[in-house]
């Protein structure tokens, strides 16, 4: 008999209606049992097109994280909020999905992987462009060495025009920041995971705030207020590792270049380097001549490939729930978000104070 897993979703506006109910639905092996939002009508709707017969539908999460049959959580809110949420809901007994970034700052981090750790309960974060085709090849070929010593990569997560316009995006008090812990998060972690380097020395960092002051601004989601722009619209970061291994992180939703993208990394190995842009790509040099490779993965096997077409976001869900399932651990882990979450406070910090910032 198959093992039933049920789930209580606390956050029920674009992300979940866009990413997790949809690939969760798709899942013999779960219920979606309970919705929670603060603007209940969302969890109402939520519940009549993914829940299961008799959903309950809440507005308070802490009333829902008393159900003891609820066996894991997802923590879909604004930033501000994750780690309180997580933290309750793995003290409540829930593993914890919980969406990107893991918190605004890393003290919250650092509650979050505290509260795992002393309930024994799983808790993950929703780097899903990990469980990209592309991102799992390059893994492992970097886990195979075939890169050497990568010790220089970029993080790219640029925008030309693309500022979303809609929730609490533009609020800083609710979401932390921009850009750089909306989109920078994911190409960060990309990189770091690529690098199986968890270390950072120190980050000097800048943000401006240049064309999110601009009226009637041409924009992919239509034009913003100034007024409300209350977050950066660009953020960079220079970040050296303690074994002498840099990173150079660029993010922006809204900046003049026609150099975008998004939730991808170039990196430089001692053996070869590798990028992601238009595809995956493979360079270096073999017999005195150089190299560069375009790499097919329309048919290729992939760590996790079940045999049939995954999206990155129903990948990210299936091995999830089966980590629940099989007691296993899942594939983003608390510690390294942790990191990430660290360095990004970081390059906010450097760019309020103009001064580098050094990690213990």
């Amino acid at each position: 008999m198959t093992r039933i897993v049920r789930i209580g979703i606390i956050g029920c506006g674009g992300i979940a209606n866009g990413k997790h109910l949809p690939s969760l639905s798709k899942l013999q092996n779960v219920e979606l049992v309970a919705f929670c939002d603060i603007e209940v009508e969302r969890a109402i709707k939520a519940s009549k097109e993914y829940g299961c017969e008799n959903a309950a539908v809440y507005e308070d999460y802490k009333v829902l994280l008393k159900d003891e049959s609820i066996e894991v959580v997802h923590v879909l809110t604004p930033n501000a909020s994750h780690a309180e949420i997580s933290v309750a809901g793995l003290e409540a007994g829930k593993h914890v999905m919980c969406e990107k970034p893991m918190a605004i700052n890393s003290e919250e981090a650092k509650q979050m992987v505290e509260a795992a750790k002393r309930t024994g309960k799983k808790l993950t974060i929703g780097y899903n462009n990990r469980f990209r085709p592309d991102s799992l090849h390059l893994k492992q070929l970097c886990e195979q060495g075939d890169l050497g010593e990568v010790y220089y990569a970029k993080a790219h997560a640029i925008r030309r025009r693309a500022v979303p316009t809609w929730g609490v995006f533009l609020d800083e008090e609710k979401q932390g920041g921009g850009p750089l812990i909306d989109i920078g998060t994911h190409a960060l972690d990309l990189t770091l995971w690529m690098m199986d380097n968890y270390q950072p020395k120190a980050v000097l960092g800048t943000t401006y705030h240049k064309l999110s002051q601009t009226k009637n601004a041409a924009n992919a989601f239509g034009p913003w207020d100034p007024e409300k722009f209350t977050v950066e619209d660009s953020a960079f970061g220079f970040i050296t590792m303690e074994n002498g291994a840099t990173i150079a992180l660029e993010s922006s939703w809204a900046l003049n270049t026609l150099e975008v993208d998004e939730a991808k990394c170039s990196l430089s190995g001692t053996k070869a380097g590798a990028d992601m842009k238009g595809g995956l790509r493979i360079n270096g040099e073999e017999f005195g001549k150089l190299y560069t490779k375009e790499v097919d993965l329309g048919s290729s096997g992939v760590a996790f490939f079940s045999g049939k077409k995954e999206s990155d976001a129903d990948l990210e869900a299936r091995l999830w729930i089966e980590a629940i399932v099989n007691n296993t651990e899942p594939l983003v882990k608390p510690e390294q978000a942790f990191v990430v979450t660290q360095i990004l406070e970081g390059i906010y910090e450097s760019a309020k104070t103009g001064e580098a910032v050094y990690f213990n």
